[in-house]
């Protein structure tokens, strides 16, 4: 990784800040391809899961630079921004579905895990192992609500002010799926909730994103789109005082409300 780092320092050290005979379009399109490539030489994830894309990156951009700087046509320099901005994006895309793999092979991991308590447990039929993992929601926080029956997932299976599901959080979204797979006529409404901490607008678009990513995560591991809402409330319906941290950590959530066995949702907020 230090040597990756180094080629990276190295390719930006070549940058020139010259932009002579260069148009607007021109000029925009260079200043996006430095943007592009300053995030994902800092961003470790990226580093690691596609240094070669970002070193590609770096050179065009270099490459682009000079061309600006001092003998290239613009038509060129424009050329070689494109080349850095698109290996930057290839670069991003890799590490994302390198993540996305790990993800997957986390959530098989314990997909297995969990059957293979289910044999232990010897629950050879479809009603025993249904009362058995009843008992497993049962034991994810759930509560009867004039609702429905509702699981509360909380702050802690995200990263402060991320969307991204912990890894901590793969053996109750998969006790979720299970449970699913043997209520084939429930559904599902997923609300996202946060605190007040901040602006309204971006605690409603953070508490409509948490809910998605548990909703994909339940359509990733089988269970139709079709049996699956999604709702943000934002840091509407907080359940403690936004007062104290204690607080504010119980407001930061994500309810998922079943259906009853004819798949009746309870009402919306």
């Amino acid at each position: 990784m230090s040597m990756l780092r180094t080629a990276v320092l190295a390719l930006t050290g070549l940058a020139m800040t010259g932009c002579a005979g260069l148009n607007d379009e021109h000029s925009a399109a260079l200043e996006a391809a430095r943007a592009s490539f300053q995030a994902v030489k800092e961003d470790p994830q990226v580093l690691r899961s596609a240094p070669k894309d970002v070193i590609r990156a770096g050179e065009s951009l270099g490459r682009a630079e000079r061309l600006a700087g001092y003998w290239g046509s613009a038509d060129d320099v424009a050329h070689y921004a494109y080349l850095s901005q698109r290996y930057s994006e290839i670069a991003r895309e890799h590490a994302q579905l390198v993540m996305d793999q790990e993800r997957a092979a986390r959530l098989e991991l314990e997909r297995q895990r969990l059957q293979l308590a289910l044999r232990e447990a010897k629950l050879t039929s479809v009603q025993e192992q249904n009362a058995w993992l009843e008992e497993q929601i049962v034991s994810l926080a759930t509560s009867q609500t004039d609702r429905g029956l509702v699981v509360t997932l909380g702050d802690v299976l995200f990263d402060a002010g991320e969307a991204r599901l912990k890894p901590s959080a793969n053996r109750t979204v998969l006790k979720l799926v299970q449970f699913l797979q043997l209520n084939p006529r429930r559904i599902v409404r997923i609300e996202g909730y946060s605190d007040s901490s901040g602006k309204r607008e971006e605690n409603l678009e953070l508490s409509k994103a948490r809910a998605q990513t548990v909703a994909d995560a339940l359509i990733d591991l089988g269970v139709e789109t079709s049996r699956v809402e999604v709702q943000g409330f934002g840091e509407s319906f907080p359940v403690a005082e936004n007062a104290s941290a204690k607080g504010r950590a119980q407001n930061r959530r994500v309810e998922i409300l079943f259906s009853d066995e004819q798949g009746r949702l309870g009402a919306t907020r």
